[in-house]
């Protein structure tokens, strides 16, 4: 079975005449090839762009009442059918069923956000701003829009991209993972279900080709992408280049405070919980747990209790907490990061490679979480953004060398403490260079009417994503000023105008 590619409201492999280029799909949960995704060549693209062009005038033409419309009847159709995306995105990326879940009702937050668009295409109006003259400010689309979305959140990611994009009056070209393309087939599906016209939401799957070919086209007028910051980097690097608009999301490496009042049960279920969530393949996942002073043995001894009774197991397994990791190359990558700890200065305290996956069926991507303690920067786990289900334990004397080692780190994605303490709250807040922070909360991921995004490597482009912020980056303002003088009054005036 080959997962086509969706264009102008129909299913097809390829624009060309001959067989087209496809890539396996795997299901991380066995190792087992499942299907192949096809690769577009540059015919498939132009006629995508093609497609996208010719819908764009009549979509930006529908009024904003029919656009709040669509985002109505997808949210009741994702709500209804929920399960069966869940099913699709675990089946491919292989967290398990309560995480698709999660996963999919904080992309409906988006949708949720985006049938208000009446309100948030809204523009400005002055009257009488010089004698008998008007200004009015209105919000316009961009034109074509590519939205290149990441593996870990296959139905998420896409849904704070193109909801608000298609709101705004802009057609899309999405290019979703290679590694789990089924859910953004699924979803454009939902939206033609919804009443969304052909060709303003098209789906072009493929690898880097496909990508280059989106950076450099001159048709596609911004860009919006989640990865890690190497490939952000690139993306925004190419595609300002060729004068789009650019939002870039890049990597992260998050750390958690948990000060010596903080209630220590409570931070190590945090920890525990948002480092291991999706085999903490999250860009927002807790990856350091920063230890201020003596409750450093307690808070480990705690954390690691916790991850030694966790259950780790395939997606449908109603048991299990946490799946696999994505590919093989991603779990040997893990792996090497735990093996390499000791002999940079850490220990491990947990060790995820010696869990025991006999059981189950195939040859699964399955590690288990691991603890490295006594980790410093300069050591390649604490540097490297692991991407897996790894936690490590930083040891500090105070909040001061807390905070002064996150602010120095490159990543600046997401950061949170744990106290009792109002005052140190509130410091925190104020003094971290963090874009997203949590007080108690260990994942600190916006809700829907705000916007996301981090700050350094974590974020290249200076607008966040979904929220109002997406508003901005998805429309230009035009300003009108307007004069109906009377009848003879014109008359020659070289000067520069003036009240």
């Amino acid at each position: 079975m080959i997962v086509p590619h969706f264009i102008n409201g129909t299913e097809l492999t390829s624009h060309s005449d001959s067989a087209p280029s496809t890539g396996p799909v795997f299901n991380p949960a066995t190792g087992a090839e499942i299907r192949r995704v096809a690769f577009a060549d540059s015919k498939t693209l132009e006629h995508a762009l093609d497609v996208a062009e010719a819908a764009l005038p009549g979509w930006r033409a529908t009024g904003m009442a029919k656009r709040a419309q669509v985002m109505f009847n997808l949210r009741e159709i994702i709500v209804s059918r929920s399960a069966e995306l869940a099913a699709v995105i675990s089946e491919e990326h292989g967290k398990v069923l309560s995480d698709a879940l999660g996963e999919i009702t904080r992309g409906l937050e988006n949708v949720e956000f985006c049938a208000g668009v009446v309100h948030h295409m809204k523009g400005e109006h002055l009257e009488q701003a010089a004698s008998g003259i008007d200004v009015h400010q209105t919000r316009q689309p961009v034109g074509v829009v590519a939205c290149i979305t990441p593996f870990n959140f296959p139905a998420m990611v896409p849904l704070w991209m193109i909801s608000t994009a298609i709101a705004a009056g802009n057609t899309v070209i999405l290019k979703p993972s290679e590694k789990d393309p089924s859910a953004a087939n699924w979803i454009a599906k939902a939206f033609k279900e919804a009443g969304l016209p052909d060709g303003v939401l098209n789906v072009v799957h493929g690898d880097k080709q496909a990508v280059d070919h989106i950076l450099s086209s001159t048709r596609i007028k911004a860009v919006s992408f989640v990865g890690s910051t190497p490939v952000a980097s690139a993306i925004y690097s190419t595609a300002s280049a060729h004068g789009k608009r650019v939002q870039a999301l890049g990597g992260a490496k998050n750390h958690m405070v948990v000060m010596p009042d903080a209630d220590i049960d409570a931070a190590a279920d945090a920890a525990v919980s948002a480092g291991y969530g999706s085999a903490g393949e999250r860009c927002m996942a807790i990856s350091v747990v920063v230890a201020v002073g003596a409750i450093a043995d307690e808070l480990v001894e705690k954390i690691t209790e916790r991850t030694k009774n966790l259950t780790v197991g395939r997606y449908d397994d109603p048991a299990a907490e946490m799946g696999p990791v994505i590919t093989k190359e991603s779990l040997d990558r893990i792996a090497t990061f735990v093996a390499e700890a000791p002999q940079h200065g850490a220990e491990v305290i947990v060790d995820g490679r010696e869990w025991d996956f006999s059981h189950l069926p195939g040859e699964g991507y399955f590690i288990g979480p691991s603890v490295i303690d006594h980790v410093r920067p300069g050591m390649p786990c604490y540097d490297e953004e692991i991407f897996g289900p790894v936690l490590c334990i930083v040891r500090v004397d105070s909040y001061d060398e807390a905070v002064e080692m996150i602010n120095a780190n490159k990543f600046a994605n997401g950061t949170a403490i744990f106290t009792r303490d109002g005052r140190t709250a509130r410091e925190f807040e104020f003094a971290i260079e963090v874009g997203m922070v949590g007080i108690n909360v260990p994942i600190p991921v916006p809700i829907g009417a705000f916007s996301f995004g981090g700050w350094k490597n974590s974020l290249f482009g200076d607008t966040h994503m979904y929220g109002p912020e997406s508003f901005n980056f998805y429309t230009r303002r035009k300003v009108v000023t307007s004069r109906w003088p009377l009848p003879d009054e014109s008359q020659i005036n070289l000067g520069f105008p003036t009240n």
